[in-house]
């Protein structure tokens, strides 16, 4: 009888791994330090049904975003918010909060929530520059990828000052390229120098298929330091216009024949400042004197 008895299952003995390279290191000091100040934000919609014309909220949509300061200012793309009648903003804890919108600019796809966090706020996020950033840095995105919250992916600095259109206004420039995987529901989160520091926000990605194909772009840092404060305080930021139009080449020509230094205005904005102002275009006419 003995012969039909199985030995008992013994599980193979652990191998030691040793310590962690120090870039893993760093990699989880990263998130650490940095998820606990992202959160999640989910938007609803008023719909009205067209028989009973009852109004109910439905869901919208769900993005990321991040802790901007202690006054518990949060901040996400434009387009994450945009349309909503509703958001909630959830926290690393679980916890979850009703936000208020404080200020928009749609042509930096840039916006400003605010939830009220009586206890155990988390810290805001440490700003960096993105004016000396390089192709080939290493960056890490942190955000809720189709809904699985606080994700981390890394990558690098695929390319600088790329330029995308945007969706109802003018192009949106100057933008950090990476092939770090951003989905739909990264927009509006981190992303992260080695340093744990925040050189952009995720806010779109190129892909035939919808979902990441190594080509995500992200808001530089410089320019959301300088809307998101005015956004805190005057709920919107308005881009400084001159309102004239010119060609680099002409005016190269131009002022090279004249001897003089400047930009030659070719053109003049239809109630714009510089027509305010009493700026008219240059003309050349057959004597060349204008």
């Amino acid at each position: 009888t003995q012969r039909w008895l199985k030995p008992a299952p013994i599980p193979r003995e652990v191998t030691a791994r040793g310590e962690l390279a120090g870039d893993e290191r760093n990699t989880i000091a990263i998130f650490d330090s940095v998820s606990p100040s992202v959160v999640n934000i989910t938007t609803t919609e008023r719909v009205q049904d067209l028989w009973t014309r009852r109004v109910s909220e439905v869901p919208r949509g769900t993005g990321s975003g991040f802790v901007w300061d202690d006054q518990g200012h949060v901040v996400t793309n434009y387009h994450v918010i945009a349309g909503a009648s509703r958001a909630s903003v959830s926290l690393e804890s679980g916890r979850s909060f009703d936000a208020v919108l404080v200020g928009a600019s749609p042509a930096h796809d840039l916006a400003v929530l605010k939830i009220n966090v009586p206890i155990d706020a988390p810290p805001p996020v440490p700003v960096g520059t993105s004016a000396d950033l390089k192709v080939g840095q290493k960056v890490f995105a942190i955000g809720n990828p189709f809904g699985l919250d606080h994700t981390l992916t890394t990558g690098v600095i695929s390319a600088l000052d790329r330029t995308l259109p945007g969706e109802n206004g003018p192009d949106i420039e100057g933008l950090i390229q990476t092939d770090a995987a951003i989905n739909p529901g990264n927009s509006g989160g981190p992303l992260i120098d080695s340093a744990g520091r925040l050189i952009g926000i995720n806010t779109a990605i190129y892909s035939p298929s919808g979902a990441s194909a190594g080509i995500g772009f992200a808001v530089p840092v410089d320019l959301v330091n300088r809307v998101v404060p005015r956004l805190v305080s005057e709920g919107r930021f308005v881009r400084p216009v001159i309102g004239i139009s010119g060609d680099d080449g002409v005016s190269r020509e131009l002022l090279a024949e004249s001897g003089v230094e400047g930009v030659m205005v070719l053109g003049i904005g239809r109630g714009s400042p510089a027509e305010q102002a009493g700026l008219r275009p240059a003309r050349r006419a057959r004597d060349r004197s204008e």
